[in-house]
């Protein structure tokens, strides 16, 4: 079965899962507890202005060099504190289009993996049921589980991530239920 023929559901369960999403994000309080307002955030901005630093991501205290991570200078930092990583955006009041655009097409490709994986598990005229199981896993894993390696590796808060797995059902049921229902016959 080529992708092409699966072309309606991957575009109206990209187009659910967008508008799921922004119902959880908008019209819900699910995600309100994701990210908590800095101690004395005026004092802290007023701290970092002066660096000027560039959008991109940064970890403190940093090593450029994995033998530093055992001089005793370096070990006195982590010990003392504070460490961290921060995410330092572009100055501006942010827009949300180019954010958009890019999640939707973020959930294109999600969908068409999932159409890939699911036309090669079952052909056309399969179960709903077969397909359902198919694209809600594939699905799944693309929106839920590489979230894991944040808290794993960069300390993310875990309900935080497992929120934003129980969207990922939410986005694999919607998908799963397209294709179920939009597969060819």
């Amino acid at each position: 079965m080529s992708l092409a023929s699966l072309w309606l559901p991957i575009l109206l369960s990209a187009v659910l899962v967008f508008v799921v999403s922004s119902v959880i994000h908008m019209a819900t309080p699910f995600h309100k507890a994701d990210y908590r307002k800095l101690p004395n955030e005026e004092a802290v901005l007023d701290a970092l202005r002066p660096f000027d630093l560039p959008a991109g991501d940064y970890v403190f205290p940093c090593v450029t060099d994995h033998k530093e991570m055992k001089d005793p200078a370096f070990l006195a930092k982590w010990k003392t504190g504070p460490a961290g990583m921060v995410t330092v955006m572009e100055k501006g009041v942010p827009t949300l289009g180019k954010s958009l655009a890019l999640w939707f097409v973020y959930c294109v490709v999600v969908s068409v993996i999932a159409a890939y994986v699911t036309s090669r598990a079952v052909g056309p005229g399969a179960p709903a049921r077969a397909v359902f199981r198919f694209a809600g896993v594939t699905t799944y894993v693309g929106y839920s589980l590489a979230l894991w390696q944040n808290s794993i590796w960069f300390k993310k808060d875990w309900r935080t991530v497992l929120r934003s797995n129980v969207d990922g059902l939410a986005f694999a049921l919607v998908t799963a239920g397209t294709f179920g229902w939009l597969w060819p016959r």
